[in-house]
């Protein structure tokens, strides 16, 4: 009953088409981002920044960046991770060559370093699709893998193709605890996540949409595949990057190519699935799940093993996420191909005909 506009009358095209038409929508989002800038800081602790909300607040960011080419514009991708690898480490030769660099450009240069290589590897889509773009594109990961560990400049040559970084700071605010982490990240959430949804509303969302619906039929209306494609390459890899970088500056501190394993192409791709293809809110369903899931599973096996008086090794906690993860995508595949967010808009329109049948 709460949850209907009624009363709620659009008198402007600008003001039916802006991102939450439903006030109850926007008043939601800017509750959910207060509490996340103010109250997720006076509540969680230490363990808590390190071990979810940083991780989730990264692979949130990544998980919208592929499912801006894989749920909406169709292009199925194995090489997040490569494009993720290319953020960090450009990132950092930014950041550690350039006299001055801010942290911020750093990091977005990361990205734009990321969008080259994607779009790259993302011109075999113009003439492949489905499996066989998968196989092309998991030839950025295999090639990025080899280049970050045999290309010494890279690595500032540096054997293992470890680096790190340090003394983070933006505009003299210095980037060392949890909380100022987690902070930075939040601000970057939100503003891609904000520039992504208002993106996929527009008409090359649109054009996105229609090549992932029907190339062919998009291609007779006058819609251009090959700039539709390589579009949602860019976009999509220059968010991964940003992500990356993220995950090697803010989380890691310290890293090698395998923080960025094929991996963790596959842990994207599940989020999407999972979260919703297609769907930014599906995007942090899935991040969510990713992350909360292993700790869950960590902590409940044992004790379980400890009532029934089995006890339970590490290695069987870690074979066992990865049986339940497989099992967790047949099922979405099956049950609810459209994922966490599928079951979010059903719920959200029964609120909307509560209390009457429907």
């Amino acid at each position: 009953m709460f949850y209907r506009e009624n009363g709620q009358f659009k008198t402007s095209y600008r003001a039916d088409q802006q991102i939450f038409p439903i006030a109850q929508d926007r008043w939601a989002i800017l509750a959910i981002i207060a509490f996340a800038a103010i109250g997720v800081p006076l509540l969680a602790d230490e363990y808590l920044f390190r071990a979810i909300f940083i991780p989730f607040l990264i692979l949130s960011l990544a998980a919208i960046g592929v499912n801006i080419l894989v749920g909406y514009c169709g292009q199925i991708s194995l090489g997040s991770g490569a494009f993720m690898a290319v953020g960090a480490y450009m990132a950092y030769n930014t950041y550690v060559r350039i006299e001055g660099m801010p942290l911020i450009v750093a990091l977005l240069s990361g990205g734009f370093f990321a969008t080259v290589v994607g779009m790259f590897f993302g011109i075999p889509s113009l003439r492949v699709k489905g499996l066989y773009l998968a196989v092309a594109t998991l030839a950025a990961q295999f090639f990025c893998d080899w280049m970050f560990l045999r290309i010494g400049w890279f690595t500032g040559n540096n054997a293992s193709g470890s680096v790190s970084v340090s003394n983070l700071n933006v505009l003299g605010w210095a980037i060392d605890t949890p909380v100022e982490k987690y902070l930075f990240c939040l601000g970057f959430v939100v503003v891609f996540g904000l520039l992504a949804k208002n993106l996929v509303r527009s008409a090359i969302g649109r054009e996105w949409m229609a090549i992932r619906d029907m190339d062919v039929a998009a291609a007779v209306i006058g819609i251009r595949p090959m700039y539709a494609k390589l579009s949602a390459f860019a976009v999509s890899s220059f968010i991964i990057g940003v992500a990356g970088g993220l995950w090697g500056f803010v989380h890691l501190s310290s890293w090698e190519p395998a923080a960025f394993s094929i991996d963790r192409s596959f842990q994207l791709l599940f989020m999407v699935i999972i979260g919703g293809m297609g769907s930014i809110m599906g995007s942090f369903f899935g991040a969510a799940f990713i992350v909360v899931l292993p700790i869950f599973l960590n902590q409940f096996l044992p004790a379980l093993g400890g009532l029934v008086g089995v006890e339970i090794s590490t290695a069987a906690v870690s074979h066992t996420e990865f049986m339940i993860f497989g099992a967790l995508i047949v099922w979405f595949l099956i049950v609810e191909p459209h994922g966490l967010a599928k079951l979010w808009s059903i719920g959200k329109q029964k609120l909307r005909l509560w209390p009457f049948p429907h």
